[in-house]
């Protein structure tokens, strides 16, 4: 079995920055690619950023030069450092995970993923 438990979010003003981390469970971690997605009330969720066992990433459009997604293997914790925050990157932020992946490109929907965390809400004020 897997766990995955986020935290690190809050409320922050736009132009702020907030580090959320996914700690892993139950698994060796260094043999899964982890993600990031984010969900806001009444919409889809949208993936965020990727990152395989190698350190290759992934992100999306909306949050490139923005968020670094980062891994710590001896810790079993994945990280996603969120900078220059905007009022629309409010969302509930959820840590996903995907044993095994094989692809050197980290898996970008959330039908690649088989694991995933509770959520943490982030709030950015304008």
């Amino acid at each position: 079995q897997v766990q995955l438990v986020e935290s690190g979010g809050g409320l922050v003003q736009a132009g702020g920055s907030l580090r959320l981390s996914c700690t892993a469970s139950g698994r060796t971690f260094s043999s899964c690619a982890m993600g990031w997605f984010r969900q806001a009330p009444g919409k889809e969720r949208e993936f965020v950023a990727a990152i395989n066992w190698s350190d290759n990433t992934y992100y999306a459009d909306s949050v490139k030069g923005r968020f670094t997604i980062s891994r710590d293997n001896a810790k079993n914790t994945a990280y996603l450092q969120m900078n220059s925050l905007k009022p629309e990157d409010t969302a509930v932020y959820y840590c996903a995970a995907r044993w095994p992946w094989i692809p050197a490109t980290p898996p970008q929907h959330r039908r690649e993923y088989n694991y995933w965390g509770q959520g943490t809400q982030v709030t950015v004020s304008s």
